[in-house]
């Protein structure tokens, strides 16, 4: 199950991170908004890291809502 929602994950952020970074310069991004003291590199990887996270917790929903509703109703057994 748990590589049933990290792997899908990884691959979309690795296509995610190509995608975003081809078209915006981490470095430029955080000298405009007043931070610095990380490289292209490390900016890189947080981007990656935030990608993955986010598309796994895609990968975990949609898991989580695979399940029939037959068996999220159902009505608990009757203890004796």
């Amino acid at each position: 199950m748990v590589i049933a929602v990290l792997w899908p994950g990884f691959l979309v952020a690795g296509v995610a991170t190509v995608l975003v970074f081809t078209l915006i310069d981490p470095v430029e991004v955080m000298e405009c908004m007043g931070w610095s003291g990380l490289d292209r590199l490390g900016l890189y990887s947080i981007g990656f890291f935030f990608f993955w996270v986010l598309s796994s917790g895609s990968s975990a929903a949609t898991c989580y809502f695979q399940k029939p509703c037959g068996a999220v109703n159902r009505k608990p057994a009757a203890r004796s």
